[in-house]
C-alpha cells in the first residue's frame, strides 16, 4: 500500500471529503479518500492498540476525525447504548450524558481524548441528540462541560440535533470556540473557524444524492475555508467518490 495520501486530495487541502466510519475494508478506504470520522468512538471505544494501529497503517497524510462516545452526549435511554460491551446500572444511569457534570461525563471525555490523540486526529464531533433540547440546565452544562475540558489543539465540532433557537447556537459556538457542524441541505452553519458537514441523506440515510445535490454541494465550497465533507447515507461511497469526480476532474 502507498504511504502517500491521495493525490487529488493533495490539489486542494482545505477540501477534505470522506465517509462516517470504513464502509470498505480500511486498505481499500485509504486508497479512496485522505478522511474518515470515526464512528466506533461514539459506539464503544477501541482500544488505545487498535488505534494506534490504525494510525500506524494509514498512509502519510491521512486524517481521522472522532466522533465523541455517546457517554458524554447521549442518555442511556438512548438505543445506543445497546452497542456498550458493559450495560450502565439502573442505580447509575442519571450520571451520563447530556454533558453532564459527573465525573462519568469526564471519564468518557478522558477515554474519548486518548483515542483522538492516539490517531492524532483534528477535529473530535460531539453530535447532541433531538432529545438534548434547550433549556436552562442543559445550557448550563453544555457550557461547562466544555469549559472545564483539555481542548488540546482540537476542532471542537458540535452537531445539534435537538430544538435550539439559532442564535444561542451562535452564541455558544462563539463564547467557546466551537464549529456549528451540519447537514447543509438541512441546517445553515452559524458559526465556526471551518465547515464541518455531515451528509445524512435528504429524508433518510437510503437517499442517494442526485448530481443536482452535488453541483451545488460543490458551489458551497469556499477555498478560503477549511472545510470537511463526511457523507453518513446508505450510497455515502459512491456519493463522495462522485462529488470528487465533480471537484476534481
Amino acid at each position: 500500500m502507498t504511504r502517500g495520501a491521495h493525490q487529488s486530495d493533495m490539489a486542494l487541502p482545505f477540501l477534505k471529503i470522506g465517509t462516517r466510519g470504513f464502509p470498505l475494508a480500511r486498505s481499500e478506504y485509504y486508497k479512496l479518500f485522505s478522511v474518515v470520522e470515526v464512528q466506533q468512538t461514539f459506539y464503544q471505544p477501541p482500544t488505545l492498540k487498535t488505534a494506534l494501529h490504525w494510525r500506524e497503517e494509514a498512509p502519510l497524510g491521512f486524517e481521522f476525525s472522532v466522533k465523541a462516545w455517546q457517554l458524554i452526549t447521549h442518555e442511556p435511554t438512548s438505543s445506543t447504548y445497546r452497542r456498550l460491551r458493559r450495560p450502565i446500572p439502573s442505580t447509575q444511569r442519571s450520571l451520563y450524558g447530556s454533558f453532564r457534570p459527573t465525573d462519568e461525563v469526564s471519564e468518557a471525555w478522558a477515554v474519548t481524548d486518548e483515542i483522538a490523540r492516539a490517531l492524532r486526529a483534528r477535529a473530535v464531533l460531539f453530535q447532541s441528540p433531538s432529545s438534548f433540547h434547550f433549556t436552562e440546565v442543559n445550557e448550563t452544562n453544555l457550557r461547562s462541560f466544555f469549559r472545564r475540558m483539555d481542548r488540546r489543539d482540537y476542532l471542537l465540532v458540535w452537531e445539534v440535533r435537538g430544538d435550539w433557537p439559532e442564535q444561542k447556537i451562535e452564541d455558544i459556538c462563539r463564547e467557546l470556540d466551537l464549529v456549528h457542524g451540519v447537514d447543509p441541505f438541512q441546517t445553515r452553519q452559524v458559526c465556526g473557524a471551518i465547515r464541518y458537514f455531515r451528509l445524512h441523506g435528504k429524508g433518510g440515510h437510503r437517499y442517494r444524492y442526485t448530481d443536482q445535490d452535488l453541483v451545488w454541494l460543490k458551489d458551497q465550497i469556499d477555498p478560503e475555508v477549511i472545510t470537511y465533507l463526511m457523507f453518513n447515507n446508505g450510497s455515502m461511497v459512491q456519493d463522495a467518490q462522485r462529488l470528487k469526480r465533480f471537484i476534481y476532474e
